[in-house]
């Protein structure tokens, strides 16, 4: 399998890094057995593996050799690759792609290496880190479109301008948002954005067990805790290791926050609207139709203007034998709520195999106002 097929399979997914060093992070695991971490990454089921060549990272086409014998996954070939000899090697040590960086190339020199690998039967990963490149690989007609977070030039890191890069992008491209992948809020993300996958590597080279790494960045439900009006709640939250973190900006209800408070960017965070949203820079908007003055049954998830995912309630002060039937039958990504405890979640979660599950009661002493050990308890059930 080629990595663009491998990449477009349905549903999200990850192309998994070897590096044993990195110029902006240093020596990750200069010891590494890149035959050893390509079976855990395929046994997590990564969707490919990118290995770095180029001896800054530590890295040698003996490491594509070692990789290609212990694994079946499409390999990226991964360096800073000019001529159609380079090419040529990568193909012969068993790549399947490689990768083209726009910010070395111009529109010429990347054509002709499009050209060189297609002859050879390689895909190409284009990368772009700007606008300005973003525009010049759709342009380019790259298939497979890298968007890096990182400046290779100064080692910054802009996330939230990676995120709008891949919300530009064209939908019928793969679309791989690149760097700076450490948790799953992250990769959840990069997802809503509109990317097909993520590239990881620093993250997994980092770990004691990288391929448990890639399957927790992986890992769904993402579990949200609402309802939180205090700081030290949002900080239990973190700490308990939740995705999400919610705040209700309705004024009727008693878990009403005056704003969404500070979180780290580990996690994402989310303003909860009834009937009409406002300005915010939650992460992320809940928002609620208004019926006979209370919330809507459901609602649905906002990044930006953008509907990414459905959430599916409980009636306002009422049960519903038929709660989990509808999130079944609820296309797309559901984020599954009402009546979710730590009693419950693990069977809800078995039943409907939902993208994220939600709660703010169950977690909590008096209304707005968490018990942290419950909140640890309904973190831990979500997970599994």
């Amino acid at each position: 399998m080629k990595l663009r097929e491998a990449l477009s399979q349905p549903g999200f997914g990850a192309m998994a890094e070897f590096k044993r060093r990195s110029p902006s992070a240093g020596d990750l695991r200069p010891s590494g057995d890149v035959a050893a971490v390509a079976r855990a990454y395929e046994t997590a089921r990564a969707r490919a593996v990118s290995v770095l060549v180029d001896e800054r990272f530590g890295g040698s086409w003996d490491d594509l050799r070692a990789a290609r014998a212990a694994t079946s996954l499409p390999l990226l070939a991964k360096g800073f690759f000019t001529t159609r000899d380079d090419l040529r090697t990568a193909r012969e040590a068993g790549a399947d792609a490689v990768l083209l960086l726009l910010r070395d190339l111009d529109d010429a020199q990347t054509r002709e290496l499009m050209a060189a690998a297609d002859e050879l039967g390689l895909d190409t990963l284009v990368e772009a880190h700007d606008e300005a490149e973003l525009e010049r690989a759709v342009r380019l007609d790259a298939r497979v479109i890298g968007v890096n977070a990182r400046d290779l030039s100064t080692f910054a890191i802009d996330r939230t301008a990676q995120l709008e890069l891949v919300a530009h992008a064209p939908r019928d491209r793969v679309v791989v948002a690149e760097s700076a992948i450490e948790t799953r809020a992250h990769a959840a993300a990069a997802e809503l954005a509109g990317a097909t996958a993520v590239l990881v590597g620093s993250a997994l080279m980092r770990a004691p067990d990288p391929g448990a790494k890639l399957r927790e960045l992986l890992q769904r439900p993402l579990v949200k805790v609402c309802g939180l009006t205090r700081q030290e709640d949002v900080d239990a939250a973190v700490a308990a290791g939740a995705d999400m973190v919610g705040f209700i900006l309705a004024d009727e209800s008693p878990r009403r926050a005056e704003a969404a408070l500070d979180a780290p960017g580990t996690v994402l965070r989310v303003a909860v609207f009834v009937g009409e949203r406002a300005e915010t820079d939650a992460d992320l908007v809940q928002l609620y139709g208004r019926v006979d003055g209370h919330r809507s049954r459901d609602a649905v998830l906002l990044r930006g203007d953008e509907r990414v995912a459905s959430v599916v309630d409980l009636p306002w002060g009422e049960r519903d034998p038929s709660h989990l039937a509808r999130a079944r039958a609820t296309p797309g990504r559901v984020m599954l709520a009402g009546g979710l405890d730590p009693g419950n979640v693990a069977a809800a979660v078995a039943d409907v195999r939902p993208w994220a599950v939600d709660s703010a009661r169950s977690t909590e002493s008096a209304p707005g106002v968490k018990d942290h050990d419950a909140l640890r308890r309904w973190v831990e059930a979500a997970r599994g």
